[in-house]
């Protein structure tokens, strides 16, 4: 039996218990927001709080970040995450430490029947897609925010009780030198998929009946293969189930493996069992070694809401989708980047309660529309029934031959911002705003993202207005937490260049029309003949002001 060679775990940070200031005070302390949870949701949360200068303590049972092992779990990181990324300073180390793409294919046995490229419909400064290990993304989050210094990060800090009261939360931590009490105006729960506040309230997830199970093989090779995502349907290889093969950082490519539900999760992770199944893929002259190897299961479940009087849910504990398309993670990054502002003007006294609201009416649909379509795709690559498998094989049969039966070929529809539905405080929808490239009118570039990143307030995009209409707008607009930038013309305003990408991007905004932008860069409303009293309305709505 052929032996295999494992490369050197990957070393993970630790950062040292602090004793908190609560032990051994008698007085029960107060705290605005506390986040539960330090993966990417509880992470991102953190330092979007931290970047608009509202403090935030942070609790995790754990001193590192990732999963003992060093499993690479999400790795797939869209082009909205990586904007959010931007806003809050990370994106650069994640560009030079991860594999960035755009173009994948899609295999039937040994067949090519489908291929995509992401960069298409694409305007932002930042590409479709950067892969990397999900813990070095947590990794460079806990950097920021410690470089950041607002937040208070708190490790081996355990929740063992949250207690919901009529104006906040009480929490029960524990810690390896005694337990504290605390209490939080809002308490966000990050915990994951297995919320243990989530079951301690006793709130019904509806979790689907079967499991996907899935084994990952976290793999470097001595010759590069290209780096594309490839994906096989019905991989003869892996006895007609789905496989993935991803490159990420590091030099590491992530091979999944779909299992059948009732396998041996113990035994399909054995080197000789995962070597074996690789061997067959690759042939035997592909040299390789194993960085990790592990079993990976999971259920849908979503909750009927996202928030619950003080408590708020995001990431995994409030849904859980197939990880195809890269919807889950990506989705609970989203969570936070909608809620951050939120919790941040509330704290802030400029927005009322009501405001936390619009995270459930605006999170909620995206998370039924991500297990719509993911769920479309769970079923094309394992066809529960005669009729499904049959519809299957007359798909990929027809795929190859025929492009309008490309598009059937469900492996995964990839991760995309979702737009969220008219609502009395949203009364277009609301749609993402890339991040594009801009100019200053002295040639001096920034993008929309950087013109998001000081504190917290919309962006008013003019275009050409006049200084008339800037000086009769001004005091309807100065108690607003609201920043105009004119997008041409001579109104005194800061000014950006004209630019045909913007307008077209903003809904064809034409000479004198305004587009208002939320501070999560998503657009609330395009004003096409801005008086003061119409913009003020539209700011009002947006922060759901009466």
């Amino acid at each position: 039996m052929e032996s295999y060679t494992f490369a050197p775990e990957y070393q993970l940070p630790h950062w040292p218990f602090v004793p908190p200031p609560e032990l051994g005070n008698d007085t029960v302390v107060r705290h605005p927001i506390v986040i539960v949870g330090a993966g990417p949701a509880g992470l991102t949360l953190a330092c979007d709080l931290a970047r608009r200068g509202v403090r935030a303590v942070l609790l995790d049972e754990d001193d590192t970040v990732g999963v003992r092992g060093a499993s690479s779990r999400g790795i797939c990181y869209a082009q909205k995450s990586l904007e959010i990324f931007a806003r809050l300073g990370i994106y650069e180390r994640i560009a030079d430490k991860g594999i960035t793409w755009s173009f994948g294919r899609t295999f039937s046995n040994e067949q090519e029947v489908y291929n995509f490229n992401l960069k298409t419909d694409s305007v932002s400064v930042q590409p479709p897609f950067i892969n990397l290990q999900q813990f070095y993304v947590e990794w460079f989050l806990v950097d920021r925010i410690l470089e950041l210094g607002v937040a208070d990060l708190r490790w081996k800090n355990r929740v063992t009780q949250v207690t919901p009261l009529a104006d906040g939360v009480r929490v029960d931590v524990e810690t390896p030198a005694g337990s504290y009490t605390i209490e939080a105006d809002h308490l966000i729960d990050a915990t994951g998929a297995n919320s243990p506040i989530r079951t301690q309230l006793g709130i019904d997830a509806h979790p689907s009946r079967s499991t996907d199970r899935w084994c990952i093989s976290d793999v470097r090779f001595k010759k590069p293969l290209p780096t594309e995502r490839w994906t096989w349907v019905d991989a003869s290889f892996n006895e007609g189930r789905a496989v993935w093969q991803h490159l990420m950082g590091d030099g590491v490519w992530r091979i999944d493996y779909q299992m059948p539900e009732d396998c041996d999760t113990a035994h399909i992770s054995k080197p000789e069992v995962a070597g074996a199944r690789l061997r067959e893929q690759l042939g035997p002259g592909v040299e390789f070694e194993f960085v990790w190897i592990g079993p990976y299961g999971y259920r849908d479940h979503l909750l009927d809401k996202f928030r619950h009087g003080r408590i708020l849910f995001i990431g995994d504990s409030a849904h859980v989708v197939s990880p195809f398309g890269a919807r889950g993670g990506n989705s609970g990054i989203q969570d936070a980047a909608n809620l951050g502002w939120k919790l941040a003007l509330v704290a802030q006294g400029l927005a009322g309660d009501a405001l936390l609201d619009t995270y459930d009416a605006e999170r909620r649909p995206a998370a039924v529309e991500n297990l719509r379509v993911t769920s479309r795709s769970a079923r094309f690559l394992a066809p529960r029934s005669p009729a499904e498998h049959t519809l299957r094989r007359a798909v990929v049969a027809l795929a190859s031959r025929h492009p309008f039966a490309r598009a059937l070929v469900n492996t995964g529809r990839m991760s995309v911002a979702n737009e969220y539905p008219p609502a009395p405080h949203l009364p277009e929808g609301g749609r993402t705003v890339q991040n594009l490239p801009l100019r200053h009118l002295d040639g001096t570039t920034t993008t929309l993202m950087e013109l998001l990143s000081d504190g917290t307030q919309c962006l008013g995009l003019w275009f050409a207005p006049t200084r008339a209409q800037v000086a009769a707008a001004a005091a309807a607009v100065a108690s607003l937490p609201l920043r105009l930038v004119a997008v041409g013309g001579d109104s005194g305003l800061p000014t950006l260049q004209p630019d045909e990408v913007l307008a077209h991007h903003l809904g064809d905004a034409t000479p004198g029309s305004l587009c208002l932008v939320r501070p999560d860069a998503y657009r609330a409303a395009l004003l096409r003949d801005p008086t003061p009293a119409s913009i003020s309305a539209a700011v009002h709505a947006a922060l759901t002001h009466r």
